[in-house]
Order: C-alpha cells, then structure tokens, then sequence
C-alpha cells in the first residue's frame, strides 16, 4: 500500500481516484479555505473519510513540514490555484531565492524538499501554460524549474475528460513528477521525449493519441535557463498541450488524443426531479438572452464606443452529447449553467447537486449536507475522478515495474 498525503483537498476528488485503485493510503489531507466562516468543504471531507487519516483544516502555510519526516510518503497530490509564480533573488543575496508571498506552489515545494516523496501529481487549469499573458509561459518555467532544481523529471498533459470517456468535457492540466534516481527515470534516458510522448511516459498508456501530432503546433525542444530568477524575469516560450522536462530540456508536442465514447449528459439524469429545479416563465426568458448572440454597443470608462459581442449557445443543452465545463457558478442564472429539457416531463431544468456529481464521477449525494449553492460551487471546483483513478493506476504500474527493476539489479535505486 502506497502513502499519499492531499494538498488543497476540496471535497476529496483525488483521494477518491487514489483508493479506487485499492493501491493507496491518504495519512493526511489538508483543506482550508480563507474567505469563508463555514469550512464546507473540509466538513464535507472529514466527514465522508471520517477515522481515515488525519484531516488538517488549517493554512498550508502554517504547517510544519517536519511532521513528515520518515513517514515514508511515496506520493503527494493536489489541485492548486492558479496565481503568480515570480521570483527574486533575497535581499542579502545570500539567502537563495524568494517566491511572491501567499503563492501555494511554494508550500508544495517547500513540502517536496522536505518529503522527497518519489512521486507528485498536480492538477491546475490549463491556462497556465499560457501565464502571464505578458510573458508567456513563464509561470509553468518556474514550476519546472523548481522541480529540476529538486532533482525531479516532469511530464505534463491537458486532458479533456470527455476525450477520455468521462460525461464532462472539462479540459485540465496534469503535471506528474517523478525523482529522477528511479529505476522508471534510468530506464528511460535514453528515450526521446516524442516516444515518451506517445508510448513509453506516464500518460501515454492511461491516455492513449493518434501518432501523428498537429501540424498548425509543430513540436519543439526548449533548454531552461539554469538559473530560476533569469527564469522569472526573461524566460517565455508557447508550450503545447504534452511535455516532458528531464534534467533542464524541455520536449513539448501538440497531442491528439484517441478519442474514446464519453458519457453523455441524458446518461447521468435523475429521474423524478423536484420541481424546484424547473424553470418559471422569467428565469427561462432570462437563460434564452444570457445564451443567445449578442451584439452590444457600449462605452469604455475613457468614452471610447465599441461593440461587445459573443455567440449563442445551444439551448437547451444536447443530451446525446457530454456535459460543457461546470463552473463555480452552476445553479444559478448564467450563461455557463447547463439547461436540460427533462426526457420525463419535457419541462426545461437546471441540474440537480446530484447530476453535478455525477458530471465529477462523485458517488450520488457526496456533498449532501452543505447549502445547495455551496454543493454546485464545490463541484465547480472539483475534478473528475475517474481521470485520477487511471493516473493512479499508472503510478502503481510504475511501481510494480521499479519494484522488478530493483528485485533484479538491488543497486539500481541510488538515495541522494
């Protein structure tokens, strides 16, 4: 049984995908949210893993690293937000590097350094591969750079969920780290990054593409700075949706994956719904404009007139097709929210909180227990599981294969 802990934990989606597996102990989750009273999630959390590890309901930042030390943690996990990566060098010059305050990366850091657990997985939106628009890709440089720093290889992927059978089409960024002195990382030196790419790296497997890769994206090799602040303040490159970053060299390739059947959104309808899920005559009117085209004229705050205009959207949502991206917003009156005629009363809803959790993969009611406004914003910000469990897999499949690369050659792991 592999040891994880769970950084940024929400309502437990990455620990869900890790004991699916069978393979996996979470000793340790933390979830704690600033801005609010109530700690719905983290309620939501310890209660559905009640007697199941210890549960921290505290600022990471606050948490001593030193708890850890020897508790032979194999793997860390965690959804973490998107925010501004820069660094500086300290003020004395001789106190290494300083990170911007408040970012969350640097406690993953701060965690791995003093862990070094053989694996981390990471899960963020896939606009940081694009961050800051002004210099473009530096904040994934930096992630990448810190991990190399660490003497960790990484290999990332944008997965659509739908792509791979999931019932939402929820597109995300993977990020899989793995210490370079196992025996998975020695075996592979001399693999190129397409060939990791597409058959021999972490995702390729759980996550099969086409061999050919897109040709309006061609596929290029990048070499990090060696230095992490020439990183911050020079560094942009566009990155494409799969890499891989071993020892400073960068491979990055537009993948196209082998699309498998989704789930559709008729597929994860309740039946019997309450009618407090219909839409009134008002609110249905109010989703027909927030859905359908416009084109507004308007006036910037210097008196400049411009027109705004956006595209109509399917109303009401297909239900032979999978689900659009939930946002926190779902349930309310809003563009983004799903819209479903109902198969059994031909009447136009919302989702019910359990339709949303099933859109994540989560077990029916999962989040029963909090505010109804509070279950659809959790599942806004949740993951898909079933994304999780394969990747989970293949950190067992890996395993499995170091565990035989050591049985036949016992020198073959080295400690730093």
């Amino acid at each position: 049984m592999m040891k994880a802990i769970e950084l940024f934990a929400g309502v437990g989606g990455f620990r869900l995908g890790l004991e699916a597996t069978k393979g996996f102990e979470v000793i340790w989750g933390n979830q704690w949210e600033p801005s609010k009273k109530t700690q719905d999630a983290f309620n939501c959390y310890s209660r559905q893993f009640f007697d199941k590890g210890i549960h921290s309901n505290e600022d990471i930042g606050s948490v001593d690293e030193k708890q850890f030390s020897n508790q032979g943690i194999d793997l860390i996990v965690g959804g973490f937000p998107c925010q501004d990566y820069s660094v500086a060098r300290s003020l004395s010059g001789e106190k290494g590097i300083q990170g911007k305050k408040g970012v969350l990366f640097w406690e993953i850091m701060r965690l791995v350094r003093e862990i070094r657990p053989k694996y981390v997985l990471l899960e963020n939106v896939d606009r940081l591969l694009k961050s800051p628009s002004k210099q473009r890709g530096r904040d994934f440089s930096i992630m990448l750079a810190s991990f190399r720093d660490e003497n960790y290889s990484v290999e990332w992927r944008i997965i659509n969920a739908a792509e791979y059978g999931q019932a939402q089409r929820r597109r995300r960024i993977f990020i899989f780290a793995i210490r370079n002195d196992t025996p998975y990382m020695k075996n592979r030196e001399n693999i190129d990054g397409k060939k990791m790419l597409h058959e021999k790296g972490f995702f390729a497997n759980a996550f099969p593409v086409l061999e050919e890769s897109s040709q309006k994206h061609l596929p290029h090799t990048i070499i990090l700075k060696e230095d992490i602040v020439e990183v911050s303040d020079n560094f942009s490159t566009n990155y494409r949706n799969a890499g891989i970053m071993r020892k400073g060299v960068i491979y990055t390739e537009e993948l196209i994956p082998d699309s498998e059947k989704p789930v559709t959104l008729g597929e994860i309808l309740e039946s019997d719904v309450d009618e407090k899920y219909y839409l009134h005559e008002a609110a249905l009117e109010k989703f027909k404009y927030l859905k359908g085209p416009k084109r507004i004229e308007r006036t910037s705050a210097s008196g400049h007139k411009y027109t705004f205009s956006e595209g109509g959207m399917a109303f009401p949502d297909p239900l032979d097709k999978p689900g659009r991206t939930m946002l926190t917003s779902e349930g309310t009156v809003n563009r983004s929210t799903h819209v479903v005629e109902d198969p059994e009363t031909n009447r136009i809803r919302i989702l019910t909180p359990v339709e949303c959790e099933r859109l994540n993969g989560f077990p029916d009611n999962w989040t029963v227990g909090m505010s109804e406004r509070m279950r659809y914003f959790c599942m806004g910000n949740a993951l898909v599981v079933g994304l999780v469990e394969r990747m989970a897999n293949r950190i067992l499949d890996i395993e499995e294969e170091d565990q035989a690369a050591i049985k036949e050659n016992p020198h073959q792991l080295e400690l730093f």
